[in-house]
């Protein structure tokens, strides 16, 4: 007899079928994670927070989610463990389980948070897949973007291909988090995209491109930054500071293994960074003091990189007893752990001319004894460079999800041939 055909979750055509094993598997894991908690007890329920039947605004038209309730009652749980708990990427509490007639159970919204955490931090390699997945698809989807962007267009119009393309050819059909298309001086805002400032700015000749783009599939995310030229061409300046971020970005991947500190590599990042600016001539002087002063956090204000998985800044980054630095730079950062096997990170160091920033360093006396004014002013409205990839940790350094044109010379050519647009970008590079 034939066995039973497994259940999966699939779009058709060419994209990834996804095993329902993957969610039982992660069930699995957070039941075996609660029964070694202690003041769990035996025939307990978890029950998570859904969606509610609503109206758009003031009208009849209903959403799209519908909630059907409910077995719990004929269940006769011991108790129902509800998640409540600090999100300390983004500072909010979640949303924990209610529903009518629920102060009939023992309710228990302690425990399930800290364990949950746990699980989603660490990968299995059914989820591994998924992710892999969804960063081949976004690195083809960039690359159709890097290949069609030419000056005129306006930055929506590389929003919507990225869209097209990672529904069309992988069947992604939501992104996950806002496209970010900065183009010129827009390339400094960190999160340009939202509804303020909506991608429409015309793309001119000369500008710098940074696209910061991931799909989504079947709840798994991914998170990739490409920065390149409009008009294909790197100027000396801008290749200066593009070939800066990537010195740090694989100095930075070159360093991540195991039991590393986060922090280390958000520090590793900022010292590349101005060595780089020493180099180029927008900085003078010992690096050691320039660190000792936060320099690096005028021009890299973000934190080098977060977990990746469910959400795009997974949680976990923070777990009880783990605090946050607060100094410029790394009070942004969204993970203060050490690194672990098998967790899925971000690596996105980057180099942006932010006047705000600019001008108080330059008010500052102890950070303005670095900068050397008249070649700094050359990049004003220069915009910025971010270089943004995924990685899984591995028992000994990391596997790089990401596959786009990275260097300089890869990323002219391949915008100067169009025999290359999908053809796969072979790295020789090793971490």
């Amino acid at each position: 007899m034939a066995a039973a055909p497994k259940a999966v979750y699939w779009l058709g055509k060419d994209t990834l079928r996804v095993s329902a094993a993957l969610f039982a598997e992660n069930r699995r894991r957070l039941c075996e994670g609660l029964k070694a908690k202690d003041g769990v007890v035996p025939q307990s329920v978890v029950v998570l927070q859904g969606g509610e039947q609503k109206q758009r605004y003031c009208t009849d038209t209903d959403l799209l989610f519908r909630q059907i309730a409910d077995v719990l009652s004929n269940l006769r749980p011991a108790t129902l463990l509800t998640l409540r708990g600090l999100n300390t990427d983004s500072g909010s509490i979640c949303r924990e389980a209610s529903f009518e007639g629920i102060s009939r159970f023992q309710v228990n919204n302690t425990l399930l948070h800290p364990v949950i955490v746990e699980c989603r931090l660490i990968k299995t390699d059914m989820e591994l897949e998924v992710l892999r997945y969804t960063n081949r698809i976004s690195s083809e989807a960039h690359k159709m973007v890097m290949k069609h962007v030419k000056p005129g267009q306006k930055e929506y119009e590389m929003e919507s291909l990225f869209q097209h393309y990672c529904y069309n050819k992988g069947g992604m059909r939501h992104t996950s988090y806002t496209c970010i298309c900065g183009t010129g001086s827009n390339s400094s805002i960190l999160h340009y995209g939202h509804a303020g400032a909506p991608n429409d700015k015309t793309i001119t000749d000369g500008d710098m491109c940074l696209f910061d783009m991931g799909g989504e599939y079947y709840c798994y995310s991914s998170d990739i930054t490409c920065s390149f030229p409009a008009n294909g061409k790197f100027t000396a300046d801008q290749r200066a500071i593009y070939e800066a971020v990537l010195r740090s970005s694989r100095a930075v991947m070159a360093a991540i293994k195991p039991a590393v500190k986060w922090t280390d590599m958000h520090r590793l990042a900022d010292r590349v960074h101005l060595e780089e600016l020493v180099k180029i001539g927008i900085l003078n002087g010992s690096v050691e003091d320039m660190l000792k002063v936060h320099l690096g956090a005028i021009f890299m204000p973000h934190g080098l990189g977060h977990l990746l998985g469910i959400d795009v800044h997974d949680v976990g980054g923070y777990p009880e007893g783990v605090e946050r630095i607060d100094e410029p730079g790394l009070r942004s950062l969204r993970m203060g752990r050490l690194v672990q096997e098998r967790m899925v990170l971000t690596v996105e160091p980057g180099i942006y001319f932010i006047n705000h920033l600019l001008d108080q360093a330059l008010a500052n006396p102890a950070q303005s004894c670095f900068i050397n004014n008249q070649a700094l002013a050359r990049f004003r409205g220069f915009g910025g460079v971010r270089i943004e990839d995924d990685i899984a940790v591995t028992a000994d350094g990391v596997e790089l999800l990401t596959c786009v044109p990275r260097t300089v010379e890869e990323i002219e050519a391949f915008m100067a041939d169009s025999a290359k647009l999908f053809s796969p970008v072979v790295s020789s590079e090793k971490f």
